[in-house]
């Protein structure tokens, strides 16, 4: 149950960061085209950005599996997005009924797009990961549990008279 409710939890904080990146694009598209559409295109883009994210989370579960980020290759991951993308548009090409000259703009976009943020959030993953590994601070701030404490009491006194002094903290 655990490991469902992390990916669970996982999949709708991919589609909360897609969705940002998205209405962001569609913020933009919105100032530089100034389009008046019925609905507000950062709203729109932002729904389709969270779905294209939960999507990709889904893509990502079945093809990946239980890689780390390190073991992904930035092409496969990609690819993964653009399979997301191409998922979602046909979905909504399908609930707007969209003709297909208009499906054919649709789908490469939504393609192009989930790829980018997918290239996007791996690079940003290793990133992080990369800065949580050098940064150090988790090794600085780790406290040693009673049992280690007095194993390590306990092996330092074999040899020496004198007691151990207790660590606190790993400096």
């Amino acid at each position: 149950m655990q490991k469902l409710l992390r990916r669970l939890r996982g999949a709708i904080g991919m589609g909360i960061t897609w969705g940002f990146a998205w209405s962001c694009a569609g913020f933009a598209l919105a100032v530089i085209t100034r389009f008046q559409a019925d609905a507000p295109f950062p709203i729109i883009f932002g729904a389709l950005g969270f779905l294209a994210g939960v999507v990709f989370s889904i893509v990502l579960t079945l093809s990946e599996g239980r890689r780390r980020f390190e073991q992904m290759s930035l092409p496969r991951f990609a690819t993964g997005g653009a399979i997301g993308g191409l998922l979602l548009a046909g979905w909504f090409a399908r609930m707007a009924s969209l003709g297909a000259g208009d499906a054919l703009i649709v789908v490469p976009t939504f393609a192009l797009a989930s790829a980018a943020c997918a290239a996007g959030t791996l690079a940003l993953a290793r990133r992080a990961e990369h800065s949580a590994l050098t940064d150090g601070s988790a090794a600085r701030n780790a406290e040693l549990s009673d049992r280690e404490l007095r194993r390590c009491q306990s092996a330092s006194n074999e040899g020496e008279s004198r007691p151990a002094r207790a660590p606190t903290r790993l400096q």
